[in-house]
């Protein structure tokens, strides 16, 4: 069983200490077994500030006794966040029906690139799962309706806010234009740089993002600004695109989908008794 490890050199040894104490502490004290722990949010995607916390995220398998519980435990197994920290995970089963529903969260996690511990056969599994059942319109809602919100929260009115907000409209966006231009695949990169040299952006807009990615690497604060009218533009096309392209909800999991994936959740239960 291949375990994996990658970390980038931005990442603080005695923080990373502390993140690797916190899950032997959830598999002792929860008696649960962590397939996968990577770092998600700014990190994760490739955008983080000085001053960004550490998003570990984990999914974690029990005992087969606990599954069969009248009463089971809860799903999710979380830590108070902190100026640091921010460490939580959730359960395979919860993992996979979230999966099968489209949140792409689950598959950011599966593709994050920074990996603090995790089993090399389970992840190269799930996304095959993953790339066999997800439906490419259930992702794309996913990051529209994502997109969507925080478009309307931070810059609907067009008047000056926080400039690092803007990268919570703009890789939604991106990822709705990498869907586009790779059609069928749901499967979106998770390291935003990827995303945007896959995403065929215009010459002055990636000088755009390329400016705004060494400002936020560099201070702690961006400081306030409106969006760059050429950002904007990309951001509100794709957008209306993707309405046009998939206008319909998703339709639910089919009986193949949902084998496939009851078949993966009950080989991973029963690997820990082998």
């Amino acid at each position: 069983m291949a375990q994996l490890r990658h970390l980038g050199p931005g990442f603080d040894p005695a923080v990373v200490a502390g993140i690797d104490a916190k899950l032997h502490e959830v598999e002792a004290n929860h008696g649960v077994r962590i397939l996968l722990a990577i770092e998600s949010g700014s990190r994760g995607w490739g955008f983080p500030s000085p001053d960004s916390d550490y998003d570990c995220r984990f999914i974690h398998v029990r005992p087969q006794s606990d599954y069969l519980s009248l009463y089971p435990p809860r799903d999710v197994i979380e830590y108070p966040p902190d100026a640091i920290y921010d460490v939580n995970g959730w359960d395979l089963a919860k993992t996979l029906k979230l999966l099968l529903k489209g949140n792409a969260v689950v598959l950011e996690w599966l593709m994050s690139p920074f990996v603090y511990r995790g089993d090399a056969d389970f992840r190269a599994e799930a996304l095959a799962l993953a790339d066999q059942v997800v439906q490419p319109a259930a992702i794309a809602m996913h990051y529209l309706h994502l997109g969507e919100r925080q478009r309307e929260t931070a810059f609907a009115d067009g008047s000056e806010v926080r400039l690092k907000k803007l990268f919570y409209v703009l890789r939604p966006a991106l990822a709705l234009r990498w869907m586009r231009l790779h059609s069928g695949a749901a499967i979106v990169p998770m390291a935003f740089r990827t995303l945007v040299a896959e995403s065929d952006v215009s010459a002055d807009s990636t000088a755009i993002i390329d400016d705004l990615l060494a400002r936020k690497a560099q201070t702690r604060e961006m400081g306030h600004g409106r969006m760059p009218r050429e950002i904007g533009a990309l951001i509100d096309a794709e957008f209306g695109l993707a309405r046009q392209r998939w206008p319909e909800p998703a339709t639910r999991p089919g009986d193949e989908a949902v084998r496939l994936a009851d078949a993966f959740f009950q080989r991973w239960v029963n690997s820990g008794d082998s």
